[in-house]
């Protein structure tokens, strides 16, 4: 059994002789959450395959080599549990939630799903227009359409600037052997980990784990397309015509990795920023104090070796220059001073408040714990956190706010 090094004391791992490594987190509640997060997302298609990660994401439910899909959702269904699923650009995740008693039936048959899926040709066609109905459902929402628009903006020319959902015509090339041929590449069992955080005792999910998932060959992980790092493009600013009776707008730039010590900095500036709180500087400034918005955060986003920071809110269009003037006011006064010893602690506060009330929810724990240990094979615990932000100090804040928040390399993308 293998323990990681500086391992905290609330989770155990173990690697199995394939390479497929096991999280388990231990926790009183009946209810069970355990899933695969794989290594494989958007950003490793090639140009040919957009949207090909989230469309084998749906399709490893279509049918397996001893199931039909019908079979499929009523395994889990028929005991209450749940089955899901979803994709980001670097990851995805097939994961179950059920009770305890059920955890051996969920075992077996994500194990099924995510290494003896066949991709049956009917189903592949009927999951098309299913997903061709998805992107333009998601076209109908410019709330999140410009997400994505913005994204493809600040990392244009790279893999990280297309949808992850793709578009009609590459979703029209897809057969069942292009969802085989994307599996082949990425389902490694060295190239994903499998979570579990309930009651089960971790002797019992690692016997589990040797009856399921050794069956999956330890065939060396070897990328079929190299990870280009996006490099850092001159800001830019766009205004996109969508005949919409409000203006939505994104201001933002790249931010920090998730191996870049700065980002829990940025993560806390960020919350001080636009975070949840009605607290928020960006939601007393337009919308308690000018009453111009209903909506205005911003928001995170780090991957493996880049980040994204984000300013969202929509306004009325003739507000849009007012609104847009008080969101670098507020950008402006982190940079240029930096917060008070009690502006200090009481964001501090308020922090590790949140986190504490967020670590309520337990499947946002369980795939959290999943991403950590795929990306760092270890998991901090909420002491962990706490710790680091503990160390930060108002010189460090406001040094990252003067390099992300610098004017010259914030883009802003309207539509109106």
């Amino acid at each position: 059994m293998q323990k990681i090094a500086h391992m905290t004391p609330h989770y155990t791992a173990h690697t199995l002789p394939n390479g497929l490594r096991i999280i388990h987190l231990p926790t009183v509640s009946p209810v069970s959450y355990c899933g695969f997060a794989v290594n494989a997302g958007t950003r490793d298609e090639t140009i040919d395959q957009f949207g090909l990660a989230h469309f084998v994401e749906h399709t490893l439910f279509k049918g397996t080599q001893k199931r039909k899909s019908w079979h499929i959702l009523n395994r889990m269904e028929n005991v209450g549990g749940e089955l899901n699923a979803y994709t980001t650009k670097e990851e995805t995740f097939i994961y179950s939630v059920c009770l305890s008693d059920d955890i051996e039936r969920a075992m077996e048959l994500l194990s099924d799903l995510v290494f003896n899926s066949r991709f049956p040709d009917a189903e592949i066609d009927k999951e098309r227009e299913v997903v061709i109905d998805e992107i333009n459902s998601y076209r109908d929402n410019p709330a999140e359409l410009i997400y994505d628009e913005f994204e493809n903006l600040l990392f244009r020319g790279n893999e990280f600037g297309h949808s992850i959902l793709g578009d009609e015509a590459s979703l029209n090339t897809f057969t069942s052997a292009s969802c085989r041929t994307f599996v082949d590449a990425f389902y490694h069992p060295d190239n994903m980990i499998f979570f579990f955080y309930g009651q089960t005792p971790f002797n019992k999910i690692i016997r589990l784990a040797k009856k399921y998932f050794v069956s999956a060959p330890p065939l060396p992980y070897s990328p079929v397309k190299k990870r280009i790092t996006p490099r850092l493009i001159p800001a830019v600013t766009e205004q996109r015509d969508k005949d919409l009776h409000q203006a939505h707008l994104i201001i933002g730039s790249q931010g920090f990795s998730l191996h870049d010590p700065r980002r829990i900095g940025l993560y806390f500036l960020n919350n001080l920023l636009g975070g949840p709180g009605m607290n928020s500087r960006l939601n007393l400034a337009l919308r308690e104090k000018h009453g111009l918005v209903y909506t205005v955060e911003s928001g995170l986003g780090s991957y493996s070796d880049t980040g994204v920071f984000d300013i969202y809110f929509a306004c009325d269009p003739k507000d849009i220059a007012r609104c847009t003037a008080l969101v670098h006011k507020e950008l402006k006064k982190l940079r240029d001073n930096a917060l008070t010893t009690s502006q200090f602690h009481t964001a501090v506060k308020q922090l590790k408040g949140q986190l504490g009330v967020a670590s309520d929810h337990k499947e946002s724990i369980a795939l959290g714990m999943g991403k950590s240990f795929l990306h760092f094979n270890k998991y901090d615990s909420l002491e962990d956190v706490y710790r680091k932000i503990d160390a930060l100090s108002p010189a460090q804040l406001q040094a990252i706010a003067q390099e992300v928040w610098d004017e010259n390399r914030l883009s802003q993308l309207t539509f109106v």
